[in-house]
């Protein structure tokens, strides 16, 4: 499904049951036991706090990524996420060197209003976002008029894929939801200019 026509500028596709349920739920259980999860440090208002998710920095071993005044060094890829990452290139939904996990513990758990527009990631980046367990509410807001939103409900082995100037004009969020009790597990595949 193509971004609705009324928020410019963003080329977005939403690819529900990317993944099939059975496959989606083997490899949600694979990343919870097999994946060194960690509070990542980040800095907001100037203060280091703890990320309000867990999560994992995985990727080739020169794409090494910095957010939020944090430098992260890949961990190798697990073959899981490498089959992952393969079906996306094959697909021709983008390439990717890296993929960032984010594990939601709950409801409570949260991203705040981004945009993946660091310098590494090049002017237009691909983010391929495949979303497994609990289903989340994903917000998009246009940066020169917060008003302009869109939302969607990400589920079990949907894939979002964002491209061309949307990190550009666009923010996007994943907010808290207090009556979700399951766990999600997000994977952004990307690509990073190798240092």
């Amino acid at each position: 499904m193509l971004f609705p026509p009324d928020l410019p500028d963003a080329d977005v596709r939403h690819l529900s049951g990317w993944l099939p349920a059975g496959k989606a739920a083997a490899l949600l259980l694979t990343l919870q036991a097999k994946v060194p999860w960690e509070v990542h440090r980040i800095r907001m208002f100037g203060n280091w706090v703890d990320s309000p998710r867990l999560s994992c920095w995985v990727g080739d071993p020169r794409a090494r990524y910095r957010y939020s005044g944090a430098e992260f060094v890949p961990h190798p890829w697990p073959p899981a996420l490498q089959a992952m990452r393969d079906r996306l290139q094959v697909e021709g939904l983008g390439r990717f060197n890296s993929v960032l996990l984010n594990r939601y513990r709950g409801g409570g758990d949260y991203m705040g209003w981004h945009s993946d527009d660091e310098p590494e990631l090049g002017s237009m980046p691909v983010i391929a976002s495949l979303s497994l367990g609990a289903a989340r509410r994903f917000l998009l807001r246009r940066r020169d008029d917060p008003a302009r939103k869109a939302e969607y409900l990400l589920g079990h082995g949907d894939l979002l894929v964002m491209a061309g100037q949307t990190q550009q004009f666009y923010q996007h969020a994943l907010p808290k939801m207090a009556r979700v009790q399951g766990e999600r597990i997000n994977l952004t595949f990307r690509w990073i200019t190798p240092r």
